[in-house]
């Protein structure tokens, strides 16, 4: 007499999957911690709720054994094939895994025809360091025509690029990234107009992390006859604008002997006369042309973040986001002028200078951002307040823009606009993931992270998009850069260089 068959056990099962529902929903309403941590937590709920799952078809389902095997083995199957048709390729800017076809069509090199090529004798705007001319994400002397679906961007070239997170620098028919290349970190100078290699430069170095990913991320700075580059590893060098020559070299974390950030040295140099000026264990500045150290600052953790100049309080001063402080310092002698303590997280952001002596800095990782007013006391030393401090404005490792009177930027992901006066946040809409933001003129170009550009409308009381078109394939967190009517963009992977319409430029397009 056969054993009557024991009916199929599903409680536990519903049990499993109601708790990973609820725990999910928690985890999203909840307000504690920031997004990368309900992201991390919501993982842990999915791997568990497999595990459990799995030892409820084992142990406690009642099915009989075939059925249970042949479960195993279409589970089996399926983790096979995903493994054989995608690859993992790190992890986005939330922390979320990133994932590719193994066999998905490759970039391909695309050239405007050669009759279109503008004169290579023309002179137009430089784009010669991070962020743009002033270091703050705008530029001020080019008008873009909004209406792309009449005037679309035109593509004249985009080509396959070696793996990294560094931006262009531009001046003249020069643009100048960093690449990596097997072992070797490189430098490498494209014609603006054609895509095509004029010279590089190489340094056996790599650094390459699942989080962070492979390759350099500073982006280079141009400055007269000079290149000045730092490699992943902290190698600084000073190259020859025109041949790509080394001038001088040095590792400035070795050097220093200075902790490197753990995900990367990012830190795009700053030329100010003749200094060059970084970050390694605290601000340091080089001499430009012989490579000498002229000034050691104050020493701290580098961070992440890029030196600029700006004034405050009356006084010129190099500020630098460093890990766990914001520092200034006098540009002539390196003399710490004062410093701010910042929560330990990971310091990218560029500090954003406001009118009347105010700062205004932002961390993501549930940070937010904070409002200090830079001031002198009777004997002239320098004091830091606090005016406001706000949990809507958290920038990663995007930048704040700051146009008539209202701050604008990607808050862990999505784009805000935010009232300095207090803090309050005017809209909070757009999910571009962890891009990058230019101010051109009148107008927010917005680089996603999934490589599509954005034309945003500055204004506090709506959020209104003009255009959009896919620039790029896959994750993006190089900063564009803008010279003329010339767009240069690239990622990890592939860089390409977009005509955009405009309405006019202050270029001078005369042929010299």
């Amino acid at each position: 007499m056969e054993r009557p068959e024991k009916p199929i056990r599903w409680w536990p099962l519903f049990i499993v999957i109601t708790l990973a529902l609820l725990g999910t929903i928690a985890t999203w309403i909840s307000d504690a911690g920031h997004r990368q941590d309900k992201i991390l937590l919501t993982s842990v709920i999915v791997i568990v709720t497999i595990v459990l799952s799995l030892l409820w078809l084992l142990f406690f389902s009642e099915l009989r054994w075939h059925v249970k095997l042949i479960a195993l083995a279409v589970m089996g199957l399926g983790v096979f094939l995903g493994t054989n048709l995608y690859q993992f390729k790190g992890f986005n800017g939330d922390l979320m895994p990133v994932f590719e076809r193994r066999w998905q069509e490759k970039q391909t090199t695309f050239r405007m025809v050669s009759g279109n090529i503008p004169n290579p004798q023309m002179s137009i705007m430089d784009y010669s360091q991070f962020l743009g001319p002033n270091r703050n994400g705008v530029v001020t002397n080019i008008k873009l025509n909004l209406d792309w679906e009449t005037h679309p961007p035109e593509l004249v070239w985009r080509q396959p690029v070696g793996a990294g997170w560094s931006g262009f620098a531009i001046a003249g028919n020069s643009a100048i990234t960093q690449e990596q290349e097997g072992d070797w970190e490189k430098v490498v100078c494209y014609d603006l107009y054609t895509g095509k290699i004029k010279w590089s430069h190489r340094d056996q170095a790599r650094y390459n992390t699942s989080p962070a990913g492979l390759g350099p991320r500073a982006t280079p700075t141009i400055s007269m006859n000079r290149v000045y580059t730092v490699g992943s590893t902290g190698i600084l060098n000073c190259l020859d604008f025109e041949t790509g020559e080394q001038l001088w070299s040095t590792n400035i974390f070795e050097e220093h002997k200075a902790k490197m950030p753990p995900w990367g040295v990012s830190i795009s140099p700053l030329v100010l006369g003749e200094l060059v000026i970084v970050s390694a264990g605290g601000a340091v500045a080089y001499h430009r042309e012989t490579g000498e150290i002229v000034w050691t600052g104050y020493r701290v953790q580098s961070g992440y973040s890029s030196p600029f100049l700006t004034t405050l309080a009356g006084a010129a001063q190099i500020v630098i986001f460093n890990q766990g402080l914001v520092t200034a310092h006098d540009p002539s002698s390196g003399e710490l002028l004062w410093k701010q303590p910042w929560p330990i997280v990971e310091c990218v952001a560029q500090p954003v200078p406001l009118p009347n002596d105010k700062l205004l800095v932002s961390t993501g990782y549930g940070v937010g951002a904070k409002l200090f007013q830079i001031s002198r006391n009777p004997t002239d030393e320098f004091n830091v307040s606090l005016i406001w401090e706000t949990i809507s404005f958290k920038a990663k490792f995007t930048n704040i823009i700051h146009h008539n009177g209202y701050l604008y930027g990607l808050d862990d992901g999505i784009f805000a606009c935010v009232n300095p006066a207090d803090g309050t946040r005017q809209w909070k809409r757009g999910r571009y993931g962890h891009g990058q933001t230019l101010l051109i003129s009148d107008v927010l170009l917005v680089l996603t992270e999934s490589g599509e550009i954005v034309l945003v409308e500055p204004d506090p009381e709506n959020h209104i998009e003009h255009a959009r078109f896919e620039a790029l394939k896959g994750r993006t967190w190089n900063t564009p850069a803008i010279v003329g009517s010339y767009l240069l963009v690239r990622n990890d992977q592939e860089a390409a260089c977009y005509q955009l319409p405009v309405i006019s430029t202050n270029a001078d397009f005369n042929i010299k």
